[in-house]
């Protein structure tokens, strides 16, 4: 399959014309079966921890040597695919989670929760998950290829990379007789489709479409199954084409056979939620160009955005790359599947994402196979450490600037000691200031978690599994925390509240420097008084009419600029243990809720301990001149120097997604894409049934909204989240 490899392309199959897939398939009677079953219930403790720690404690045959760590990590692994296998009666694609529950001794639970931590668990920090797999190397290899290159591996090296090549092989056969198992289990229930096609993959290459999509769906529930969140499919549309256009070429498939086993798999993403009450972010890249920079807009990329709309759950976390040479007709079908109230695909600006890329040191060909992971942030399939991040609230550090580095709520030093407002002369000096509180707090955020990050040494937390999907680990006997990959780790500074900054210092530059309305001073006052004393409701009014950010308005807008340009040259500065970088990515993924709760009212006349703007997305209500404008002054900032990238959150009334609607928002969004915007995620969906919703849940069970970086059911969020969606201004379109 190597040569299948290299011919991904953007042309169309014959009997599946690119316009009328949107008419294939309205749901099969298997696919709405499928989905019926997996609302089920399940009894039982979950017997991960359980699973690990009999693997953790294995000891070496015949000695009483304690076994290295990539090999207890190994035993540990192969441990957890023993676990009992669920066959679905009317699935395609086998792989489920539902085998981690089952009877378990309590007190064996609880010692087992203490060794699982013992070794690590699971978080952001310690680089485990939010990972893309290059499953287009996993499958021009298969397993048995994989084990090769492993065995090769071991022999060449010495030492601990011997040791973790031969943990990586050990993965690699647990991983053969789970597919092994799953065939076997397939038969017993009568399933001899799914059999043969199980015992196929079990050590040989995939040959098939089918074949190709169920070694990558095992591989993924191996990775739930072992803990992992948020584990990426990438580029899916990419990846499984050689073998999707083959198997249409030689008339072994169809489109709408296809859309039925792509179906099948994604049902199973909602898995989590059904059993565990958790959604698992699963990212899936479609679209965008291939290395050589063509347009790789395939039929598959049609069929997954088909099949979701057929699922109708809250994932995968769907991204479609749209660059400069992307179909005009590929933007308008995700606009049709945005219109349906899923809130996704979020779109991708493919040649500002790549750019940002290669300016992050990234190869040009590298850069442009990226995809995404998690929410929106974009990652190099199998050739960088999974990321880790955390929130930095730069609100905060404007209200430090103003207040001599003191919390406005509490009195208290929490920042650089900084002139007081009263001797602040200039516009110009405070925003030297503020520079300082923010070049403080940034100090403060990389040793936090750069010694968060040192609490698991990478040689003892490697990742012997995870590591088997990357070309760089096979051959080097390195984990992909311990310099396996050919680039390094990067750590994502989540920035929010971009709106609240630009308004709040377009305000005033507006009241107190050009106006003189009330000095700096005066200014402070009202804030620390939240904007409830003498005169205080005046100069609240003067701040919400300034300028403000998301019409267009440049007093306002040269603001996010600075807001960017200038946290992209402090984070600059660090670099992770490993060489790698701080990046900056603009999302706040609802913590923009619990951030402005620790914020004082903020010169843009917002009340203390509201929540501050979303993410990149303009302050609710304050972009009042149509969403044209508003996406003309979201596109202004840089957003080369967020390499993770950014999110945009847009509400639009069901109505723009109209078919006579349809070229008008996709050229908007080409505009906007055109002047340097980064991403945009949409909301089809009016405020009167998200108010309907909220009064009378029991009626709303399956809607869907677009929440911040990934989708959820709306009754199931809380009331504040909830009333942040509601507040967005609507538009429509």
């Amino acid at each position: 399959m190597k040569d299948m490899q290299s011919s991904a392309g953007c042309e169309h199959n014959a009997d599946v014309p690119a316009r009328s897939l949107f008419s294939l398939m309205q749901g099969s009677a298997r696919t709405a079966a499928l989905k019926e079953q997996m609302r089920m219930p399940e009894e039982g403790a979950v017997i991960r921890n359980v699973l690990l720690a009999r693997g953790y404690m294995q000891p070496v045959e015949g000695e009483t040597a304690m076994l290295a760590v990539p090999m207890r990590r190994a035993n540990a692994f192969a441990s957890l695919l023993t676990l009992r296998r669920h066959v679905y009666k009317d699935d395609l694609i086998m792989g489920s989670v539902r085998g981690l529950f089952a009877a378990a001794d309590k007190d064996e639970l609880k010692r087992a929760d203490s060794l699982c931590a013992a070794f690590g668990g699971r978080s952001w920090v310690t680089n485990y998950d939010h990972f893309a797999p290059d499953y287009g190397y996993f499958l021009s290899n298969g397993i048995a290829g994989i084990k090769e290159r492993l065995r090769v591996s071991a022999q060449s090296h010495e030492g601990e990379r011997r040791e973790f090549a031969l943990a990586q092989l050990k993965c690699m056969e647990s991983f053969s007789g789970f597919v092994q198992g799953y065939a076997l289990d397939a038969e017993k229930a009568g399933n001899l489709e799914a059999a043969k096609t199980l015992r196929a993959i079990a050590e040989q290459p995939p040959k098939t479409f089918r074949q190709a999509l169920q070694l990558v769906w095992l591989a993924h529930t191996a990775f739930v199954i072992q803990g992992r969140f948020a584990m990426a499919l990438g580029r899916m549309d990419q990846y499984l084409w050689p073998y999707y256009n083959n198997d249409i070429k030689q008339g072994r498939l169809t489109g709408e056979q296809a859309l039925e086993l792509v179906c099948s798999a994604f049902m199973k993403i909602g898995e989590l939620r059904t059993l565990f009450g958790a959604d698992d972010v699963v990212n899936i890249a479609i679209g965008g160009v291939d290395r050589e920079g063509k347009n790789a807009v395939n039929d598959l990329s049609r069929i997954i955005l088909e099949a979701v709309r057929i699922c109708n759950i809250p994932g995968p976390n769907l991204s479609a790359r749209i660059s400069s040479v992307t179909p005009k007709d590929f933007i308008r079908d995700c606009l049709r599947v945005i219109g349906t109230g899923i809130g996704y695909p979020a779109l991708m600006n493919d040649d500002v994402n790549i750019a940002s890329l290669v300016r992050r040191g990234v190869d040009i060909s590298d850069a442009r196979d990226y995809c995404m992971v998690g929410c929106i942030e974009n990652f190099l399939p199998g050739k960088q450490p999974p990321w880790c991040d955390g929130r930095y609230n730069t609100p905060k550090f404007l209200e430090l600037a103003l207040n001599g580095g003191r919390c406005m709520l509490t009195g208290n030093l929490m920042g650089e000691p900084t002139k007081p407002a009263g001797e602040i002369a200039s516009m110009q000096e405070l925003l030297e200031i503020f520079k300082k509180q923010m070049e403080f707090a940034a100090r403060d955020y990389v040793l936090f978690f750069g010694n968060e990050n040192s609490r698991c040494n990478p040689h003892n937390y490697t990742q012997p599994f995870v590591s088997c999907f990357c070309p760089g680990c096979v051959e080097s006997g390195l984990s992909i925390n311990d310099g396996g990959t050919p680039y390094p780790s990067v750590h994502g500074v989540g920035l929010m509240g971009i709106a609240t900054v630009a308004d709040s210092l377009a305000a005033i530059e507006k009241v107190v420097f050009e106006d003189k309305f009330c000095t700096l001073e005066r200014l402070v006052q009202a804030l620390r008084d939240n904007f409830a004393g003498d005169g205080d409701a005046e100069i609240r009014a003067r701040l919400i009419a300034a300028p403000k950010y998301g019409n267009n308005d440049e007093y306002a807008d040269k603001y996010a600029r600075f807001f960017v340009d200038e946290q992209y040259e402090i984070f600059s500065r660090y670099t992770t243990p490993d060489g790698g970088e701080y990046s900056l990515g603009i999302a706040s993924n609802i913590a923009n809720i619990g951030a402005g709760s620790e914020i004082a009212a903020t010169a843009d006349g917002r009340y203390a301990r509201m929540p501050i703007s979303d993410a990149a997305s303009a302050t609710p209500g304050r972009d009042k001149h149509g969403p044209g404008a508003a996406l003309l002054s979201l596109s202004k900032p840089d957003y080369t120097k967020s390499a993770l990238g950014t999110v945009v959150n847009q509400k639009y009334t069901p109505n723009a997604f109209r078919e006579d609607k349809l070229d008008r928002l996709a050229s908007m969004v080409q505009v906007y894409f055109a002047g340097g915007g980064q991403e945009v995620q949409i909301n089809a969906v009016s405020r009167e049934v998200l108010k309907d919703a909220m009064e009378h849940p029991e009626n709303y069970s399956s809607l869907i909204v677009r929440v911040s970086g990934f989708s959820a059911y709306y009754t199931t969020l809380s009331r504040d989240v909830q009333e942040d969606i509601l507040r967005r201004t609507e538009h429509e379109g």
